[in-house]
């Protein structure tokens, strides 16, 4: 099994994914854009949370149907919990994680495409 370690700068938000990363993607609306992330996404039983619940801080925008996880110490983004949205409507039975791949430790972002997708026009 494949298990790839992340982590926010000061280590107080931990997890780990639980398959290979195999293409992240760029997205342009505008807390992704401000905030840099690139995405892996995955579903919940390919994630693992290492950190107790409550020691994350979260964001919530627009239809607050999206959890953006970020660390209330350093302030990283590290990973978002949505529904899928692959139909253009939220499928609440069929959430995902996203994990921001900048924050996942001993990872080459080099080494797996980026899509980009138009967020800033899409929703």
């Amino acid at each position: 099994m494949t298990i790839i370690s992340g982590s926010c700068h000061c280590g107080a938000t931990k997890f780990e994914v639980l398959e290979p990363v195999t293409e992240v993607v760029a997205c342009t609306c505008s807390i992704c854009s401000k905030r840099g992330a690139l995405w892996s996404y995955h579903k919940p039983a390919q994630f693992r949370l290492l950190t107790l619940r409550e020691n994350l801080s979260t964001y919530r925008w627009q239809t607050k149907t999206v959890a953006h996880h970020f660390c209330g110490t350093c302030g990283c983004t590290t990973f978002q919990e949505s529904p899928d949205w692959s139909s253009g409507e939220p499928d609440f039975d069929n959430p995902k994680i996203g994990v921001n791949a900048r924050v996942l430790d001993d990872f080459d972002l080099d080494a797996v495409p980026v899509t980009v997708i138009d967020g800033k026009n899409l929703w």
